[in-house]
């Protein structure tokens, strides 16, 4: 059984625990080297970092998520120096809007006016300026114009960060893998409710879907550091 709403993430253990979890994966990371990361054709994807998951007030908090903030704004620095695209989404649900299954698996939804669906004020997002989409499924794709947007600026690769790992970011790599996206996903820029079920993504994910990454994996590819 998985043990819910673990911390399993601090400043002190995150490197040790990414490596840890990529010696556990490398059987699968070996047999998946077919493509590299090419910054140019790639696109930063930051799913759902919200006041919702990231505020300690919220019933829905994540622990880990609070660690994985200083990675994401390092790969959102670097994207930004390199001129490079990032889009930010958020899971809400405008008031007339069908919530389908989604209520009825967590007996409620998040709609967005509750200023807990905005991005967290500790991320480095400026409404005004920042590309971010509105989602209300796992998927990132689901109902919504990203495809759109990744055609229009030539993208072929997603570099993926966000929570949670094993639902919304998750699902995200599988359909933009099914969509012939090249998918990296960055372990220590993503988290969620346990570690087991962190683990339980990345592992799967690797074998068949997405090339896992550490962010300062990401940031080695271009001139401008993290």
């Amino acid at each position: 059984m998985v043990d819910m709403k673990q911390d399993y993430l601090t400043k002190q253990n995150l490197i040790q625990k990414n490596d840890q979890w990529l010696e556990m994966i490398h059987f699968s990371k070996k047999r998946k080297t077919k493509f590299s990361l090419q910054e140019k054709k790639s696109a930063l994807l930051v799913i759902d970092m919200q006041e919702y998951f990231t505020n300690k007030s919220s019933h829905a908090f994540i622990p880990s998520s609070t660690i994985i903030i200083n990675q994401i704004n390092q790969l959102i620095r670097w994207y930004k120096a390199n001129k490079n695209l990032i889009i930010f989404t958020y899971h809400a649900y405008d008031k007339n809007e069908s919530v389908g299954i989604m209520k009825k698996w967590w007996n409620e939804v998040l709609y967005t006016d509750d200023p807990l669906a905005q991005i967290s004020s500790k991320i480095l997002f400026n409404k005004k300026e920042d590309l971010s989409i509105k989602k209300n499924r796992y998927s990132a794709f689901y109902n919504s114009n990203l495809e759109q947007i990744l055609a229009q600026n030539h993208i072929k690769q997603l570099v993926i960060t966000g929570v949670m790992t094993h639902l919304c970011c998750e699902t995200t790599a599988r359909e933009a893998f099914m969509k012939d996206y090249e998918v990296f996903f960055v372990i220590d820029a993503t988290a969620t409710s346990s570690e087991t079920l962190h683990i339980s993504s990345i592992r799967t994910l690797s074998d068949g879907f997405a090339i896992p990454m550490k962010t300062n994996d990401i940031c080695s590819n271009g001139e401008q550091s993290c």
